[in-house]
């Protein structure tokens, strides 16, 4: 049985502290006893959760009524949570969290490669998970100071609209990815390290590690790029960052 996080509540959150506009999250964890405590401290901060014990049942839950945030645990019996993240990514852009209680570095990226936005080891405190959810659910807001409109050899940044076109043609990206992409779109030929990227694109002072910029740039480079190999707009400055070239 894996261990609940001694950090973790498990009271009956008080009432009232929902919202009607509360955002939806959908855990999927096939240790009831982790994913009763996920659902407690969530609810704590006033989200609504809907539980799934097993992939077949996360995926049926989200056809049903997509989330806002999905939270998946890897070791799941049946579908792992590789399979069900890249299900649930090519149904629509939520953000997703992968939970590992492993410590190898292959199933992080693995994940991230499957289409996740973050990740957490267990055990990990439900103020970091909170963290981590909000950053996520922030959106992009209106700045008057950048570009309404960036084009650059048939690549189209639309920031405000969250719109981005290549060769005429809309690109679908998630909105990381989107966030990725216009931090350094309004920074043109500017290199931003990945230290900076982390803070200003996942939201947070980072305790992590820089694979997760790596990987979302290897994953917009496959959708942004002629040649993903060679890429045109986002260049790799070695030992210091990315940056969008002109």
């Amino acid at each position: 049985m894996k261990p609940v996080p001694s950090t973790w509540k498990t009271e009956t959150p008080s009432m009232g502290q929902h919202s009607p506009m509360s955002k939806r999250i959908l855990t999927v964890e096939d240790d009831e006893r982790i994913r009763t405590a996920v659902r407690l401290a969530l609810e704590e901060e006033g989200w609504e959760v809907e539980e799934a014990a097993s992939g077949e049942e996360a995926l049926e839950a989200f056809s049903r009524m997509p989330s806002d945030v999905v939270l998946i645990d890897i070791m799941l019996p049946g579908m792992d949570g590789f399979e069900v993240c890249r299900s649930i990514r090519r149904l629509g852009d939520v953000p997703i969290i992968m939970v590992t209680a492993r410590s190898d570095s292959h199933d992080v990226v693995a994940g991230l490669e499957a289409g996740a936005d973050d990740y957490l080891r267990k055990p990990f405190d439900p103020k970091e998970l909170s963290a981590r959810i909000r950053a996520l659910l922030r959106r992009i807001r209106p700045d008057e100071s950048r570009p309404i409109h960036i084009q650059i050899d048939g690549l189209e940044v639309l920031p405000d609209a969250g719109v981005v076109r290549y060769a005429g043609e809309e690109v679908h990206l998630t909105r990381t990815e989107f966030r990725l992409l216009v931090d350094l779109a309004i920074h043109p030929d500017r290199v931003i390290s990945r230290e900076d990227l982390l803070e200003r694109v996942w939201g947070y002072d980072y305790f992590g590690d820089a694979r997760l910029v790596d990987v979302h740039v290897r994953r917009l480079r496959m959708k942004i790029e002629p040649d993903a190999a060679n890429p045109r707009f986002v260049v790799t400055v070695r030992g210091m960052g990315y940056k969008f070239q002109t």
